[in-house]
């Protein structure tokens, strides 16, 4: 459905002696991202001033008093929030009549605002629409006489998808709680509902398992990093880590709750766990082989911690490592659950993402125990035994109230009955699983991988895994393969972007990757496939980057410059 755009006259029962009442807008008053689906322009503007109230039902407390809270700092007015729906001229309110579960109706007159969802999320994201309303000028210190108003419009809009996700890879390079935040924030600002949070890797384990107190006593810190592009030009010999307290982890999700972003913890398995395998090397299938650096790039810490006898150290290269955790003993299955078992409980989240990619299987294939366990259960191949780890963890996961989701490898050797996935490596994967009557999130890393550069001038850009993916390609993607017939388009529950942070040590160097390329996808999983469009896009995405210079975010120019 296309965008629908009218200009409406003053109404006659508005009064010409208000200003505001009668005031043209400009279409440069309504350059919102992503695209709602349909947009009336009124005349007049609602001004916020001393007598402006923000007022709903107890129910929506939260969204009133997190709207109060932007129009009292944008305007420089106390705007409070009153549970009393009658003493305000800002109304929010719940309305059955809308369809969508995450749908809005924004009305903005000269005199009054409402704000209707079928949720609480829907409310939400008619907020964040408002928000755009707000002139950007008029932020902070340049508040003129006249006030803060906001341009009158009625907007309808839902959007396309139910799953609008961001990844976040802190195991390579951590971040603090309050980037993280800051993250979930710029999330909830582009209507994206999911942060994909990547938690453990062969780099570092980041979250407290308080059964296992070496996961981050040992495996939270590496002793150097390579320096420069994979496989290195040297280390830097510096000890590199940290970790999440388990309380950090339930504000870090409450935070999140509150902008209606759903958190997906990623437990990495059966490959990727250097760092667990480290902190506890019984979870290998060879204990006593030393942790192989690529390239000789180990620090001389690690090398000395290793020369003492003790040969499990957190990785320090990039790269997919051999050691993987072992599929034969059965104190790999315990370790795992018992940690699943501290996990479930910190995250609403229907899924657990278990990872599932990148797993050799050299090490299996040697393995005594491995290839007894294959021999038990009648399994021809490393690749259905993979598959029995995966089902095995899937039956504990789903024992315990939640789904798994992994990536697409974890269809090689046999998808487990009631797991999702997350097609990375290209769109076959999500084609084949959706054909299979599984949930998908469309990943593919051609399009959606922002660690990939996204000018062609690479050497004028900060060092990257490799690739190009610009903003116009991903404004380009569509998620929803046309290989499917329309009943298996209906398993493509939507996209996601993944920032893996090999390279990428500081929090300006995230904002950059992922900004203005975040925007653009936010575009592409809210609005209509019809609505969508590059040109204008572009123009409306030239008037954001104010919003990101207010917001004093760093961004990638390159768009603007062509």
């Amino acid at each position: 459905m296309r965008v629908t755009i009218f200009i409406l006259s003053c109404l006659l029962t508005v009064s010409c002696s208000n200003k505001y009442s009668v005031a043209e807008n400009s279409s440069q008053d309504y350059l919102i991202i992503p695209q709602p689906l349909s947009m009336e322009i009124l005349t007049g503007k609602f001004l916020i001033d001393a007598n402006t109230k923000v007022a709903g039902d107890n129910y929506l407390e939260k969204e009133g008093q997190f709207l109060a809270d932007i129009l009292s700092a944008d305007s420089g007015q106390n705007v409070p929030f009153s549970s009393e729906v009658n003493n305000g001229n800002i109304i929010l309110k719940l309305d059955s009549t809308i369809e969508n579960e995450e749908g809005y109706e924004l009305t903005v007159k000269y005199n009054k605002i409402v704000i209707s969802g079928k949720t609480s999320k829907g409310v939400f994201y008619g907020i964040q629409t408002l928000r755009q309303l707000i002139p950007i000028a008029m932020k902070k210190d340049d508040v003129t006489l006249n006030g803060l108003t906001i341009p009158a419009v009625t907007i309808k809009d839902n959007p396309r998808y139910q799953y609008r996700g961001m990844h976040l890879d802190v195991a390579r390079h951590f971040f603090s709680v309050d980037f993280v935040k800051k993250y979930i924030d710029l999330i909830a600002m582009h209507k994206m509902n999911t942060f994909h949070w990547h938690l453990t890797e062969d780099q570092g384990w980041r979250i407290e398992i308080k059964k296992y107190p070496k996961l981050t006593e040992v495996g939270a810190w590496r002793n150097g990093t390579i320096i420069g592009h994979h496989p290195g030009t040297g280390n830097d010999e510096k000890e590199y880590g940290g970790f999440y307290t388990q309380e950090e982890i339930k504000d870090i999700v409450k935070y999140a709750s509150e902008r209606h972003v759903n958190v997906i913890p990623e437990i990495e398995l059966p490959g990727h766990g250097g760092a667990a395998i480290a902190a506890y090397p019984f979870l290998s299938c060879f204990p006593e082989e030393p942790t192989k650096i690529f390239n000789d790039m180990g620090s001389k810490q690690g090398k000395e911690i290793q020369a003492n006898g003790t040969p499990k150290i957190v990785v320090e290269t990039w790269g997919v490592m051999d050691d993987v955790f072992c599929a034969g003993k059965e104190e790999t299955f315990k370790f795992l659950e018992d940690v699943l078992a501290e996990v479930i409980p910190l995250f609403p989240s229907q899924y657990i993402h278990i990872g599932g990619d990148e797993c050799p299987k050299g090490n299996w294939k040697r393995c005594d125990q491995c290839q007894k366990r294959m021999e038990s259960l009648g399994l021809k191949d490393e690749l259905e035994l993979q598959s029995y780890f995966i089902n095995r963890i899937e039956k504990y996961v789903n024992a315990n109230g939640k789904k798994i989701i992994g990536w697409d490898e974890v269809l090689e050797g046999g998808l487990a009955p009631n797991a999702a996935i997350m097609s990375w490596r290209g769109t076959k994967g999500g084609i084949e699983a959706a054909k299979q009557h599984h949930d998908v999130v469309m990943t593919p890393e051609h399009t959606v991988y922002f660690d990939y550069y996204q000018n062609k001038d690479k050497n004028n850009e900060p060092l990257a895994i490799g690739g190009l993916t610009t903003v116009e390609d991903v404004y380009s993607y569509e998620p929803t393969p046309i290989e499917l017939t329309n009943e298996e388009q209906k398993y493509i529950l939507g996209a996601q972007a993944n920032v893996w942070s090999e390279y990428m040590e500081t929090t300006d160097y995230v904002e950059y990757m992922i900004l203005p390329r975040m925007t653009a996808l936010s575009e592409v999983v809210w609005s209509s496939k019809e609505s969508r469009n590059w040109q204008d896009f572009s123009k409306r995405l030239k008037y954001f980057t104010k919003r990101y210079d207010a917001m004093g975010l760093n961004y990638a120019k390159h768009t603007f410059k062509n």
